[in-house]
């Protein structure tokens, strides 16, 4: 499923890759080794054999493996991909909300913060988890406004991310939460001072990213009222 244009736009400007190539009718991205949504190539117009063809030459060319990213209804790109032995990866939800089902309830003090540059602090709860100096390096040059999210718990920091702004929309990236203070709804009041910073700045809906294994944030996301908005998986190698 393919989210609506506006949305599928933020999507890919707030969380953008190194450098871009245009190959026929895919967009291939050089990912500088922070992961296979900057690393793969996207349909961005009509595409033929040969241009699936020009874009593994180009991930060659990178050194990176040949990697698509295909929405679940692109259907004749999976077929082709799939035809070439190149599995599917990592199948991942997008999900969006309203700003205002986010901005009904006051933050408890002290719990959540929007603000950049980011703190040395959150760079270390980042580089805990998943989000290695590669992908904090894609925080770095995703241009304004964006912030960093810092979340509190316990008298501590415990938690961080990132949301960034394109047109009226906000997209929430690199949540990561220390293992310790996990499941006690931090991840959801970090979500909430997203949404407060972005309705500050006139947007109206949020989205995020989430892998479909990951049912625990699933349900913390649908709680505070996302719902699925598009759908997508990589295509590459067997790992």
């Amino acid at each position: 499923m393919r989210p609506a244009p506006d949305l599928a736009a933020a999507f890919e400007a707030t969380w953008p890759a190194f450098e871009t190539v245009r190959c026929g009718g895919f967009l291939v991205g050089r990912g500088a080794g922070a992961g296979g949504r900057v690393s793969s190539a996207i349909a961005v117009g009509p595409w033929g054999d040969a241009d699936i063809d020009a874009a593994c030459a180009r991930h060659a060319a990178w050194g990176q493996p040949p990697l698509f990213r295909a929405w679940d209804d692109e259907t004749d790109l999976i077929a082709a991909l799939t035809a070439r032995g190149l599995g599917a990866h990592i199948p991942t939800l997008v999900m969006a909300a309203p700003i205002a089902a986010l901005t009904d309830r006051q933050i408890p003090p002290v719990t959540a913060f929007a603000i950049w540059p980011p703190l040395a602090i959150q760079r270390q709860i980042w580089g805990a988890g998943n989000i290695t100096p590669a992908r904090q390096a894609v925080i770095d040059r995703v241009p304004p406004p964006k912030a960093a999210l810092l979340g509190r718990i316990r008298d501590r920091a415990a938690g961080a991310g990132f949301v960034a702004l394109h047109d009226r929309t906000a997209m929430v990236h690199a949540v990561e939460v220390l293992p310790t203070f996990r499941r006690q709804g931090l991840a959801g009041w970090m979500m909430r001072q997203a949404a407060l910073w972005a309705q500050d700045l006139g947007a109206t809906r949020i989205g995020l990213a989430v892998s479909r294994a990951n049912t625990a944030a699933q349900a913390t996301y649908a709680s505070l009222g996302f719902t699925a908005a598009g759908s997508y998986a990589y295509y590459g190698p067997a790992a």
